[in-house]
């Protein structure tokens, strides 16, 4: 007796917000990952190949010769373009093969055949735009918030990846609830209640997710921004003896790197100048960093040990208003695009 196989549908929606959405700039590592050398990264559904040229500007291309397929980072970095080690074919910075040397002329040459990828450089990172057009000869402005654009604040970059899906970094972000439980021990975060009302607050390009009636306190709110990146922007109170510039403003982003596999970004930003910028910038690296190592290394234990379906088999409550919002918000631009691409067909 045979019996039917029942196919389950991958959802698309999920599918697109899974590799990261298109026409969306992404921080993809920090500036001292990439160097003269070509090196090989896995971000956002390619594998992508990154160098500086002599100037020091960075260059991304995907990580595949179109002649035969081999690496590309395993070749000879030529300034704005690389050649392969495998048959020194010549593929610049745009995706055009300048040179076939084993075959002079052949039609590769003058081709456009690999994807590359726009890159900015800014605050210790290097961000590419995830472009839906393969050949996109120009991509918008990188728009950083305040923090990391403005002479009067100072920043530093904390980097790390954690073995989950992208989305749940983000869901941790916007639950400023779990401060007050998996943070309670810390020195920043031991005040406020342990319970609290929320409420949400729309901004031209995002919304506020916040507690009602408490301030500076502890983790009370956690903003989400689209300004052509998705970065998260919250703050978080510390005492004088954290030296000078008040709270802590921290802004968070993310890339996915392949399944159950995240890059996450958090730079700490104080509002400082002169003498206080000195004061604190040494504190946080003699006293501060470690604490704060010690927070996110809390959130990476609790978020890599759900599995990889716990978001199906979740009871929310008002205190995650933030993460639904934030879901649905995602859903709709992964739907977007999908009509986009649709249309374009």
């Amino acid at each position: 007796m045979k019996h039917a196989v029942i196919q389950m549908q991958a959802d698309p929606v999920d599918a697109a917000l899974q590799v990261g959405l298109k026409d969306l700039w992404f921080p993809v590592c920090p500036s001292r990952f990439v160097k003269d050398s070509p090196v090989s990264l896995r971000r956002l559904g390619y594998k992508i190949v990154l160098w500086r040229d002599a100037a020091g500007q960075v260059h991304a291309l995907e990580d595949r010769c179109p002649h035969r397929g081999a690496p590309l980072s395993l070749g000879v970095n030529l300034g704005d373009r690389i050649a392969c080690a495998y048959h020194g074919v010549q593929v610049r910075c745009d995706g055009t093969v300048t040179k076939v040397p084993g075959s002079p002329g052949c039609k590769l040459e003058g081709s456009r055949p690999t994807r590359s990828f726009h890159t900015a450089e800014a605050n210790g990172a290097i961000f590419l735009y995830n472009a839906s057009q393969p050949a996109l000869d120009q991509a918008p402005p990188l728009v950083l918030p305040e923090e990391l654009t403005s002479p009067e604040w100072s920043s530093f970059l904390c980097y790390t990846e954690w073995g989950c899906d992208y989305r749940y970094v983000i869901d941790n972000v916007m639950d400023p609830m779990h401060g007050a439980y998996l943070h309670k021990q810390s020195h920043t975060m031991s005040e406020g209640d342990m319970s609290a009302e929320f409420q949400i607050r729309q901004l031209p390009q995002g919304f506020i997710f916040e507690k009602k009636g408490q301030r500076d306190v502890n983790f009370d709110w956690t903003e989400w921004m689209d300004t052509g990146i998705h970065t998260m922007r919250l703050e978080i109170p510390y005492p004088k003896t954290g030296g000078p510039g008040g709270n802590f403003t921290i802004i968070g982003s993310y890339v996915p790197i392949q399944e159950r596999v995240a890059g996450v970004f958090f730079w700490r930003c104080r509002k400082v100048s002169g003498w206080q910028r000195d004061t604190w910038r040494f504190l946080y690296k003699n006293r501060l960093e470690q604490r704060h190592w010690n927070v996110l290394e809390q959130d990476r234990v609790a978020v890599e040990n759900m599995e990889p379906d716990a978001n199906q088999h979740e009871h929310l409550y008002a205190h995650d208003m933030g993460v639904v919002r934030l879901r649905r918000q995602m859903r709709q631009l992964a739907e977007k695009q999908l009509q986009r691409d649709t249309a374009q067909t």
